[in-house]
């Protein structure tokens, strides 16, 4: 039991850095990767991505192909003489990949929350 707690605390360290992937600056590629839940009712399918600290301006959705695209940045603004102590929150460039899992729905709601984006999906027919 106790080796299975582990490996299970292993696993959700290994999935909380995944979405930390420091990259050089100026890098074209995302930064980070942001977590996202999704659920889905008989009328709707809704997908949640967590974006602390980032401002509704600065979040692009594209969909093609079966796919939820969320881009954007997430600004470090430290004030010049600031000492940085630790950073832990991601911050740069991202990049979330979602793949709708069902065709005939329509993207009937987004909108900032709480710092989530909260993406509602209408079933068609």
């Amino acid at each position: 039991m106790w080796v299975q707690a582990c490996n299970v605390l292993a696993q959700a360290e290994a999935e909380r850095l995944r979405f930390l992937v420091p990259r050089t600056a100026g890098a074209r590629q995302p930064a980070w990767e942001a977590p996202a839940d999704i659920y889905e009712s008989e009328a709707e399918l809704v997908m949640v991505v967590a974006l602390p600290g980032v401002a509704a301006s600065d979040i692009g959705i594209a969909i093609a192909d079966g796919v939820v695209v969320v881009t954007g940045e997430r600004r470090l603004d430290l004030p010049p003489q600031a000492a940085l102590l630790r950073l832990e929150i991601p911050h740069g460039h991202f990049e979330r990949r979602l793949p709708l899992p069902a065709a005939g729905l329509r993207l009937d709601e987004h909108r900032l929350v709480n710092g989530c984006l909260r993406l509602t999906f209408r079933k068609l027919g």
